[in-house]
């Protein structure tokens, strides 16, 4: 039986403007790289969506609704596999005066600038979105992601 050795929750977040939001990642020495919100689930978790609220918090002091899975990313690591949970999601508040973390008070780890995107094949074609599959499935779904969480004035709109 193969062994879950990490488990990590990311959401593609539209806000209310319809922008994609991602953190562009800027360290010494290597070339800029965008990522969705979120991070490892941690044992307080209950689970994945339980870790990515909790992460769109910290990294964006923000909240979230109308969240739906998406995709599972496996990926081969030391003694077994890593999880990614991708979820889509609506970012109904943000500020970042409220973010918390080590990634924002360690030196050396570099900038985490939070950026928007617009939702469209292109747009997402000019950044280095990570990782790679990934940021395929954002290019190819865009448009039914934006509907699934209903900011496309047609998909639901319950709360």
């Amino acid at each position: 039986m193969t062994a879950i050795v990490r488990q990590s929750a990311r959401a593609l977040l539209f806000d209310r403007e319809r922008k994609l939001v991602f953190v562009k990642r800027t360290r010494p020495g290597q070339e800029p790289y965008w990522v969705c919100v979120g991070g490892g689930l941690e044992p307080g978790d209950a689970d994945a969506e339980a870790a990515l609220h909790r992460e769109v918090l910290e990294e964006l002091g923000g909240r979230i609704d109308r969240v739906h899975r998406v995709l599972l990313i496996t990926e081969d690591l030391p003694g077994g596999v890593g999880l990614q949970h991708l979820f889509a999601a609506r970012l109904v508040s943000m500020d970042l005066r409220h973010r918390t973390g080590a990634e924002f008070t360690e030196p050396g780890r570099g900038d985490y600038e939070v950026v928007r995107v617009p939702p469209t094949r292109e747009a997402l074609a000019k950044i280095r979105l990570l990782p790679p599959r990934l940021a395929a499935f954002a290019g190819d779904n865009v448009r039914g992601l934006l509907a699934l969480v209903g900011q496309d004035g047609r998909g639901s709109r319950a709360p």
